[in-house]
């Protein structure tokens, strides 16, 4: 990813923290030069010291039978806003857009144990509703076992991380809180976010 110096983030905690809040991502192989895409929910974690990023694919899904054999990426990729040049001080000015957006390079390994993946689909529903939890519990044994015989779990150990924030920081702090200004009144949430960030970075940086 192109990074310029004024975007980078290195601070791994606050990596981290955006992959967790922002979990739903795209997975990427490629095989015979022919790169293959899949979104899917990642569980993140930190184990030994090693970013951890946990999933399951559906069986049916060929794109599981790639992610061994070659190193993978994951991008992680919200909020974005559209940046309007009326924000700006000068009129010579063109829009564009902020962001942030990690990418996770690493290798993959499959989960292939019954148990292994049974333990991936409940550390699932714990991360994304914990009081789905008694329900699952109650659900029969047999229908759960045809569940996760149709799925294949996976990890990856992330072996590089590449953190990219575009908030602006090129632009005087004065054209920054116009655009903070701005975005808070959207009725997008993603913008609302944005500004968010963007305040964050600021008094960050101050």
């Amino acid at each position: 990813m192109y990074i310029p110096k004024i975007n980078l983030t290195t601070d791994r905690d606050e990596i981290v923290a955006f992959m967790k809040q922002f979990s739903f991502a795209t997975i990427i192989t490629a095989k015979d030069n022919f790169p293959v895409a899949t979104h899917l929910p990642f569980l993140v974690s930190i184990k030994d010291d090693n970013v951890i990023l946990t999933s399951h694919f559906a069986k049916a899904n060929e794109h599981w039978t790639d992610i061994e054999n070659d190193k993978v990426l994951v991008i992680f990729s919200e909020p974005h806003a559209y940046i309007s040049p009326t924000n700006y001080d000068k009129e010579l000015n063109v829009p564009t857009w902020n962001y942030i957006s990690i990418h996770a390079y690493g290798q993959g390994k499959l989960i292939l144990e019954i148990e292994k993946a049974f333990e991936v689909l409940e550390a699932t529903i714990d991360n994304y509703e914990s009081s789905y939890k008694q329900q699952w519990g109650n659900l029969p044994e047999d229908y759960k076992l045809k569940l996760v015989k149709g799925i294949v779990a996976f990890e990856i150990v992330v072996t590089e991380l590449q953190a990219k924030k575009k908030l602006s920081q090129n632009k005087t702090e004065v054209e920054q809180q116009k655009i903070i200004d701005s975005l808070l009144t959207s009725k997008y949430s993603n913008e609302n976010l944005v500004a968010n960030y963007m305040q964050e970075n600021l008094k960050t940086n101050r």
